[in-house]
């Protein structure tokens, strides 16, 4: 069975948690992803996807520009090993309905992130459960608040 070591990206950018939304945005633009690991120093403290930005942020009428990927982001990040092997992981994202994880070494140092996309291009085991699964609708995050009027 593979490890995620050989099928995770490496060289992955992080973004801390007081860079402004409009910066996560940008990076996210010039490196073509969706999402980046938040980190302060080498702790890793969420993770910022290009929905919170759309959604989140905007949901809620934050100015771009003028507020932290920290208002947003998510806080209780998953993650995986680097030694994890990849049926693990993918049981995982399964499980949590991810569709990423960032991988820490044994210092707890992020190293790498892997992607549905890494599992099903890079590895021989099949991905059709895993995907399935992270794509079953799932429930809202948090709780909802009621917008509409009633009259």
């Amino acid at each position: 069975m593979p490890r995620i070591s050989e099928v995770m990206t490496r060289g992955v950018e992080v973004v801390p948690p007081d860079a402004s939304l409009q910066r996560a945005a940008q990076l996210m633009d010039e490196l073509n992803v969706g999402a980046l690991p938040v980190c302060k120093g080498s702790e890793l403290v969420g993770m910022i996807t290009d929905r919170d930005i759309t959604v989140r942020a905007t949901a809620i009428g934050l100015e771009p520009a003028q507020h932290c990927v920290s208002e947003v982001m998510t806080q209780q990040t998953r993650w995986c090993t680097e030694d994890q092997s990849t049926e693990e992981v993918m049981k995982q994202m399964g499980d949590v309905q991810i569709r990423r994880l960032p991988v820490l070494n044994d210092k707890r140092e992020i190293v790498g992130i892997v992607s549905l996309g890494d599992l099903a291009t890079r590895q021989s085991q099949h991905t059709d459960e895993v995907l399935r699964e992270v794509s079953w609708p799932s429930e809202p995050d948090r709780p909802q608040t009621n917008t509409s009027t009633q009259h």
